[in-house]
């Protein structure tokens, strides 16, 4: 075990794991486990040779909604009675005197996110990458399935215009960036234009993963979704930004540029983009024809996020050692070069 486990009580926690959690026997052997945007993560290995996770936020002042541990308990809790592929709940403590901070305890998932094409290449032979694919689409489709009414999550978000209250937002954002960041677009605000005059009715309310990628799955032996894991952002929304969201990174042969060579999409064996949109719509029953929309709607999100970190560092409020500021700008004129490509095809 670590000397001290940072953020973690270990008496206090063990003390309550005895008394809430009766799968699992401590005293625990903990070890630190990287990602997941900074909260603080460790494996558990208890008395009788099983292994859980214990997840909670970074320690010192939060902003808020960040690192919202109930939020992701409540939908791992619940998912956890569909096919939805979660780590099994054990327990959520919120009381700030065990730990100093809310923090849950969910199932280890022998399994791997990838993050680029090293990963893939290591972890997926190219014979199974059709495989995960399809598993990867098929986790977010039978997600999108789950009435959030039926288990308990009517309450996880808004339901009116979920796209309509994201362009609110990172247009806002685009707009207080462009003076520190000393850059302007006039596509970002063409664009912005054009998302509102042409929002789409939105159709039955979903769960909305909010970052669902191959970072945000761990795969297993199989290369098949073991679990869909980080849960903090999400929210009820239009289940057809998630997808575009996710499809963005996969190539097509309708493509002008291939997608970066870092990628973990851009190895050979996987299905086109196209293809992939179509196992979902099959799986689902959605309509997908106005599905250009949503995927430029995304680009244009993602160039008015890197213009957000692009302004930071600019104003000096993040460190520039190491950073490659040139290619911050090419990122956000891909993203909307790649906006307005996505509205032309539609």
């Amino acid at each position: 075990m670590e000397a001290s486990p940072e953020g973690y009580q270990v008496n206090a926690v063990e003390d309550w794991v005895r008394q809430n959690v009766p799968e699992l026997t401590p005293p625990f052997d903990w070890i630190r486990l990287e990602g997941g945007h900074s909260n603080l993560t460790y494996q558990i290995n208890d008395q009788n040779g099983h292994s859980a996770v214990i997840r909670r936020p970074p320690q010192g002042e939060l902003l808020p909604k960040a690192h919202d541990m109930s939020r992701e308990w409540a939908l791992i809790k619940a998912l956890s009675t569909t096919n939805v592929p979660v780590p099994k709940p054990y327990g959520f403590c919120e009381d700030p005197e065990i730990s100093g901070a809310w923090f849950y305890i969910m199932g280890l998932i022998d399994g791997k996110p990838l993050y680029n094409s090293d990963d893939t290449r290591a972890l997926v032979p190219e014979s199974q990458r059709e495989t995960l694919a399809h598993s990867f689409f098929d986790a977010l489709a039978d997600l999108h399935q789950v009435d959030p009414d039926a288990v308990g999550l009517g309450e996880l978000g808004k339901r009116d215009s979920y796209v309509g209250r994201q362009i609110k937002t990172w247009y806002r954002s685009w707009t207080s960036s462009v003076s520190g960041a000393n850059f302007d677009d006039e596509r970002a605000h063409t664009l912005q234009a054009y998302f509102l005059e042409h929002l789409p009715d939105q159709g039955p309310i979903r769960v909305v993963h909010g970052d669902y990628g191959l970072h945000n799955c761990l795969f297993g032996a199989d290369c098949t979704v073991a679990a869909i894991v980080d849960w903090e952002i999400s929210t009820l929304g239009d289940p057809l930004a998630d997808l575009a969201y996710a499809l963005n990174p996969w190539p097509d042969p309708s493509d002008a540029r291939e997608i970066a060579p870092e990628s973990p999409t851009s190895l050979k064996g996987f299905p086109p983009r196209s293809a992939l949109a179509d196992r979902y719509a099959k799986r689902t029953g959605r309509d997908l024809s106005n599905l250009p929309y949503y995927i430029a709607f995304n680009r244009w999100k993602s160039a008015c996020i890197v213009h957000g970190v692009y302004a930071r560092y600019m104003e000096g409020k993040k460190s520039t050692e190491g950073v490659d500021l040139e290619s911050l700008r090419t990122r956000i004129d891909l993203s909307l070069t790649l906006a307005e490509e996505a509205i032309d095809r539609g």
